[in-house]
């Protein structure tokens, strides 16, 4: 089963997520794993106290796996998996050919388990003015299409409600 979940940040989505995922995995009597994909290595002490943050919030629910840009490698049947967050992993592939996470997302999807899928909504303003935040607006926009047209469930997520699109 894949599920994705998407909103705005600090919108709730990854709480809700949690949940999702810890729900599948009582079914499977395993605890999920739950994929990390942000680069430590901007120097960011505002995102070093988010991390600690999602950190507190999952306790000890998942089995923390840290991949930033091979999410394939680190994926295996029969689990269940939240991926948090993809815009992450699509910020670390910034430089990168789209046709690279693609080939990720095609990867993935053949998979037979369970995963849940993180992305932020940032869609819904003003095109960017500098050249690197256009492309990734937009790789995000792409990818989350592509994410859209493979998950069995999709949220969106406002004000910590979620309404299902799909």
């Amino acid at each position: 089963m894949f599920i994705l979940y998407f909103g705005g940040q600090k919108s709730g989505k990854s709480k809700l997520a949690e949940k999702k995922a810890i729900k599948l995995a009582k079914k499977t009597s395993k605890k999920p794993f739950y994929i990390a994909t942000y680069d430590d290595s901007y120097f960011d002490d505002e995102m070093k106290k988010r991390v600690k943050a999602h950190k507190k919030q999952r306790k000890n629910n998942f089995t923390t796996i840290e991949e930033t840009t091979n999410l394939p490698k680190v994926i295996k049947e029969g689990e269940t998996y939240l991926i948090d967050c993809i815009s992450m992993w699509i910020l670390n592939h910034i430089e990168e050919d789209i046709n690279i996470l693609s080939k990720q997302l095609k990867q993935l999807k053949k998979l037979n388990t369970n995963i849940v899928f993180v992305l932020n909504d940032v869609n819904s303003g003003v095109i960017p003015i500098d050249k690197i935040s256009r492309k990734f607006v937009d790789t995000t926009g792409i990818i989350g299409q592509k994410l859209a047209s493979f998950c069995d469930e999709i949220y969106e997520v406002k004000l910590g409600i979620k309404k299902r699109l799909k």
